[in-house]
């Protein structure tokens, strides 16, 4: 009995700290509409502050913690809100999460830049591991019971909060009539804010609090994810109810605390399954959330992506193909596996193309189905000893297909609801995989076979053989990797037009009118999230190809939340924006990162400031993903809107391909590095709009726009333009009929 009892206040400590941590979340998000993915994020950050404060610069615990609570937790949520979330009211559900993942990247490499991942960091408890209470036979930590009662004085004080306090009634009517509120006297923003440093600070408390009680070093992409097992608490309450939230939080603790208790012994993967059981409980509570209702009011959006026709497509395609070959040709052979790589990548990125940018649902794991047809791939079609080892084509069909069937029933539970509580379902599956089956090494028997999912860790991955045609040697799978980009690319575009892709682009405007019309929004979700994951695990089995050998470190969850927002960043309804994503998580930061490493390497006086530019890499990546909410259509959209208006001037774009050919014999010759060629040449097509611009100004933005002006479209991302009232009494003849009026007056 005091077994049981012992296990269950471990169970309860633990679901205290979730509770902590989602009524965090659940504040902001009835305050703001907003699901703060980096919640987990500002825990973390939390915690490795409070570690340097007391034990590193040995400060009191007390002066630490009120640091930490008292500056920290309030000033973090006031600048996300202000610089961030402010801007984010009138936006898209996917613009939202997709800047709050960016919020939680950036936060993740801001504390690996600033405490060296290497340097173990182990928390104590608040006042020692030997100061110790005993309830009940059960020896309880100071810390422990501290974190109860704050977790039981929270859950008291949020519920009195949000029914009986006037703040609380402002807090949940900034979502409900921002107008209605700003017209009774009040300040939405304000009160917004408020929400939101209140909710930061709750993410911080959790962060100090759990790490002591979990145990082992701080570790941030670890910690950031182990309060994000808050997410499925929060969804236990429907983000609506606090209570529901506690409850919740006490459950899944005692749920982990029973299955370390009382697991049978030779259950081998009952560590795993307690890395996952959070996001194993957020995926059954998704299957008992009532259905949501279909909104009756589209939101006006501001992305807007301009579709291809099929034949521009295939031009395109071919010329990618030849830029490919062309490049390989300049290129150190070392530095072919990395383009591969980049392929790959943008490969995987394409499912997000179709999935977000055409369908406007959201898959935050891709990786996680490219590792599920990695690993039926290898099991199911590697044939061959040593050297002559190859992949079949049937593994590759069989690993693809596992990825479709995998991905329609992540997607079922979900897909009756709106696209957040999808997003969480992949994240889920997300968390899953890289807890339970990257980690599996162990070995199973079924039906009289020995198997194991994960061997030894590192699976060594061959090359496909069709034939005559041997992937092996790398100057037949760089073209065949890009040729299967610009099928796929070609693919989608001549979906996206067809009758299909025009019920998929009414879905995504508006699911209610869709409805209205008899389209059957279950299969049809259903369809394009098989689909989509079918393409991520294609160009998971690419990615594995190109490698040689992947480890579970490929495919982990903020690899997968990288790939997402760097594609939505470059512009995820456009092929080419998940082309420029991909390269750039594939190739393109590892290939800057190694550039600057060497060039530190080869200039040690210099070595401290090219190790920042190193490490402020992926910052910059998270910042760049925090400003789509001022441009959700992507950084491409701008770029191709400029070149459109070189159509009256093709002489512009003849100089540019010539001085694009010069550079390339300059690199050719070896005049030019590699890095210098890309540069250059990325730098040649940003400028040669504005260079249109100044020898022809009639190309310019202001000497008229290249296309008829979209009346839809005024006043929409910006202010209403002067003289817009007497445009458009001009245009409905008012000007006129008032003309006709005056006439007889004039007469008279």
């Amino acid at each position: 009995m005091t077994a049981f009892l012992t296990y269950t206040a471990l169970g309860l400590v633990l679901g205290a700290v979730y509770a902590i941590a989602a009524s965090g979340l659940v504040l902001t998000y009835n305050t703001s509409g907003i699901f703060n993915f980096a919640h987990g994020a500002q825990a973390m950050i939390g915690a490795f502050t409070y570690y340097q404060l007391d034990v590193q610069w040995d400060l009191p615990a007390w002066l630490a913690l009120a640091v930490v609570l008292g500056v920290l937790g309030p000033a973090m949520g006031l600048l996300q809100h202000a610089l961030i979330m402010r801007g984010l009211r009138d936006t898209e559900q996917i613009t939202r999460i997709v800047v709050t993942v960016a919020v939680m990247l950036g936060l993740v490499a801001l504390a690996q830049w600033l405490w060296d991942p290497q340097e173990a960091r182990v928390p104590g408890m608040f006042f020692g591991v030997d100061s110790t209470v005993t309830v009940f036979g059960v020896v309880l930590r100071y810390h422990e019971v501290i974190c109860l009662v704050v977790a039981a004085v929270l859950a008291v004080g949020l519920r009195a909060l949000f029914v009986r306090a006037r703040l609380g009634v402002l807090m949940r009517a900034t979502v409900d009539d921002p107008d209605l509120l700003s017209l009774a006297g009040h300040d939405p923003d304000r009160v917004s804010a408020r929400a939101w440093a209140l909710g930061s600070t709750l993410a911080v408390l959790a962060g100090v609090l759990i790490t002591p009680v979990i145990g082992g070093p701080l570790e941030a992409n670890a910690l950031t994810l182990l309060v994000v097992d808050a997410f499925a608490a929060a969804l236990f309450g429907r983000l609506r109810s606090i209570p529901l939230t506690f409850l919740g939080a006490v459950v899944l603790g005692l749920m982990s605390s029973y299955l370390v208790a009382y697991a049978p012994t030779d259950w081998t993967w009952v560590s795993n399954l307690r890395q996952s059981l959070a996001m194993v409980v957020l995926f059954a509570v998704l299957l008992v959330l009532r259905h949501d209702r279909l909104r009756g009011v589209a939101t006006r959006s501001r992305e807007r992506y301009e579709v291809p026709t099929v034949r521009r497509a295939v031009l395109w395609g071919g010329v990618f193909v030849l830029a490919v070959l062309a490049f390989r040709q300049i290129i150190d052979p070392s530095s072919v596996g990395l383009l591969q790589l980049g392929i790959a990548f943008a490969v995987i990125a394409l499912s997000q193309t179709l999935l977000t940018g055409y369908a406007g649902e959201l898959n935050l794991a891709p990786l996680a189905f490219a590792a599920i047809a990695t690993i039926v791939a290898f099991h199911a079609g590697v044939q061959g000893e040593g050297a002559d080892t190859r992949l079949s084509i049937g593994g590759l069909v069989a690993g693809v297909a596992a990825a479709a069937v995998t991905g329609a029933l992540v997607a079922v539970p979900a897909l009756r609801l709106r696209g957040l509580y999808l997003a969480l379902a992949t994240l889920a599956f997300g968390v899953f995989v890289s807890a339970m089956l990257l980690r599996d090494i162990q070995e199973h028997t079924l039906f009289g076979r020995t198997f194991t999912i994960f061997p030894n860790g590192n699976l060594l991955f061959p090359r496909l053989a069709v034939g005559p045609v041997d992937l092996a040697d790398d100057d037949v799978f760089l073209p065949v990797s890009a040729a299967v980009f610009a099928v796929l690319g070609v693919g989608l575009v001549a979906l996206r037009n067809s009758g299909y892709g025009r019920r998929l682009a009414a879905m995504k405007d508006s699911p209610a009118a869709s409805a209205m019309l008899g389209q059957r929004l279950l299969w049809l979700k259903l369809s394009v999230f098989a689909v989509s994951t079918a393409i991520a695990g294609l160009g998971g089995i690419l990615m594995a190809m190109a490698l040689g050998s992947v480890t579970k470190e490929h495919f982990i969850l903020m690899l997968s939340l990288s790939l997402v927002m760097l594609a939505v960043v470059s512009g995820i309804g456009y092929v080419s924006g998940a082309l420029l994503g991909g390269m750039v998580v594939g190739a393109g930061m590892t290939a800057l990162v190694t550039l600057v490493s060497d060039a530190a390497t080869a200039n040690p006086e210099f070595d401290g400031t090219l190790g920042l530019l190193a490490q402020l890499v992926p910052v910059s990546a998270a910042l760049a993903g925090i400003g789509v909410a001022r441009n959700p259509s992507g950084v491409l959209h701008d770029v191709f809107a400029a070149h459109r208006r070189l159509a009256k001037a093709p002489e512009i774009r003849y100089g540019g391909i010539a001085v694009q050919c010069a550079l390339y014999a300059l690199a050719w010759s070896g005049v030019l590095g590699t890095a210098s060629f890309l540069v250059l040449s990325a730098v040649l097509w940003l400028a040669l709009p504005r260079i249109g611009a100044a020898l022809r100004p009639q190309v310019a933005p202001g000497g008229g726009p290249a296309r008829a002006e979209v009346p839809e479209l005024i006043g929409i991302g910006a202010d209403y333009p002067a003289g817009l009232a007497n445009r458009l009494d001009e245009q409905l003849g008012i000007n006129a009929l008032r003309d006709k009026e005056r006439v007889p007056h004039a007469r008279a």
